[in-house]
């Protein structure tokens, strides 16, 4: 049975690489650059394209996808040690041709999209010429499908979407949306839905305002469609199957996530051990106290355990190769995984203080980037729900009156099994 937990010494020696590169040369555009979104930025031209061209003739371009659409086709452990370094920065996601929604986008297009559609919108999406938005979730009901009330309806030779979209992310710089909306009202609840490609400048397409969280580049979108006219042949998949297309992107798109808040969370940890001892409080570092140094140590256990979890679940993608087998584990990853950070986060910004608080490093906004983990994709609570009944199913249970583990009727069964009698092996009868 193989079991090991080490990394080939070629992909370790890319490791260092990217490592290396992410520091010294992708991080400071964090500090510099606006959004890698704005891919028409000239700023962004001028920055992150040489950086790009470097990944690129490393081999390391869009490494979640095969080498039919351009990338080295890795596994789900490769990119979790991949991302665990790019979820450090802002930018490394673009540099390296992975960053979300794009990358989910991208996998929906290659499954449903038409070599046209391929061509017009998958291609320069892949370039990083372009970007995107996937529009689902909607104002009065989140990100719950069974709720939408956008609809589209069949008029002639187009369909008509009319409704509302909320916090569709990147609206504000993308070329292109995947909008879910309703096309069979009266179709069972997973049936209901369909996804369209809408081009950006199409009559009807408004963005209402632009929102953003903390201090963040406000790109969430409150969008509104008013009569919009979408070409017959730009649904993805068939008309009902919108919560199918969705879970192409969504499987990967968690998952990769996960293993981006690894870095995130790590970077909090490196914080909280740097401040612990470089603080100095009544002559002594803040480091030796102990509270602090429980601290330190629960950081340590749960971040561990959650990079744990992350590869195992890569692995187990990597075997299965169906994300619909893995279900379960994928729930537990994003169920896991703003905790994780929140609590590593907000250890550090009490130890940091004021400091910690404020806008002067990023301890505070990654507590706050804790909540937005723990609500896209589907918020905490539905993924807890998931695993439980994953956790449920097929699971026999007792049948008699009390449990099978009930010790009195197995310690019967022992006595039984050896021929003893309560007295013979030394048990006290049970005090009535």
């Amino acid at each position: 049975m193989a079991w090991e937990f080490e990394t080939d010494p070629d992909f370790a020696e890319q490791l260092a690489w990217i490592d290396a590169f992410v520091r010294d040369e992708v991080e400071p555009l964090d500090l510099l650059l606006q959004s890698p979104f704005d891919v028409d930025h000239p700023l962004n031209r001028q920055f992150v394209r040489p950086l790009q061209q470097q990944v690129k003739d490393r081999g390391l371009w869009a490494c979640h996808l095969g080498p039919e659409l351009g990338g080295p086709g890795y596994g789900q452990v490769k990119l979790a040690l991949m991302n665990e370094i790019l979820g450090r920065s802002v930018f490394a996601p673009t540099v390296f041709g992975c960053q979300a929604p794009d990358s989910g986008n991208a996998e929906i297009l290659a499954v449903y999209g038409t070599a046209e559609q391929k061509a017009r919108y998958l291609e320069p999406l892949l370039a990083n010429e372009i970007v995107s938005c996937f529009s689902m979730t909607e104002p009065q009901g989140g990100a719950d499908p069974t709720t939408f009330s956008a609809r589209a309806v069949l008029k002639a030779d187009q369909w008509v979407l009319n409704g509302e979209k909320w916090f569709a992310t990147n609206a504000r710089y993308a070329s292109f949306f995947l909008v879910m909306a309703v096309t069979d009202p009266d179709a069972p609840p997973h049936r209901r839905l369909s996804v369209f490609i809408i081009p950006k400048g199409t009559p009807g397409l408004e963005i209402v305002r632009n929102v953003g969280y903390g201090d963040r580049d406000p790109a969430h979108a409150y969008l509104r469609f008013t009569d919009v006219g979408i070409p017959l042949d730009h649904m993805l998949g068939g008309q009902g199957d919108g919560f199918v297309v969705a879970q192409v992107r969504l499987g990967g798109g968690r998952i990769h996530h996960a293993m981006r808040t690894i870095g995130k969370a790590r970077q909090a940890f490196d914080m909280l051990c740097d401040r612990a001892l470089a603080r100095v409080t009544r002559n002594e570092p803040l480091a030796n106290k102990q509270l602090v140094q429980e601290k330190i140590a629960d950081s340590w256990i749960e971040l561990e355990q959650f990079r744990l979890l992350v590869l195992r679940t890569a692995w187990k993608i990597d075997r299965e190769k169906d994300y619909n087998k893995v279900r379960g584990d994928i729930s537990a990853v994003k169920a896991a995984m703003p905790k994780v950070l929140h609590d590593i986060a907000a250890r550090a910004v009490y130890v940091h203080g004021c400091l910690g608080l404020s806008n002067e490093t990023p301890l505070a906004a990654m507590v706050l980037d804790s909540f937005q983990v723990g609500l896209a994709d589907g918020p905490t609570d539905i993924h807890k729900v998931t695993l439980a009944k994953q956790l449920l199913r097929g699971r026999k249970h007792s049948q008699g009156l009390f449990p099978d583990y009930h010790i009195p009727a197995r310690r019967a069964a022992a006595l039984a099994k050896y021929g003893l009698s309560g007295d013979e092996s030394g048990l006290k009868a049970p005090v009535a």
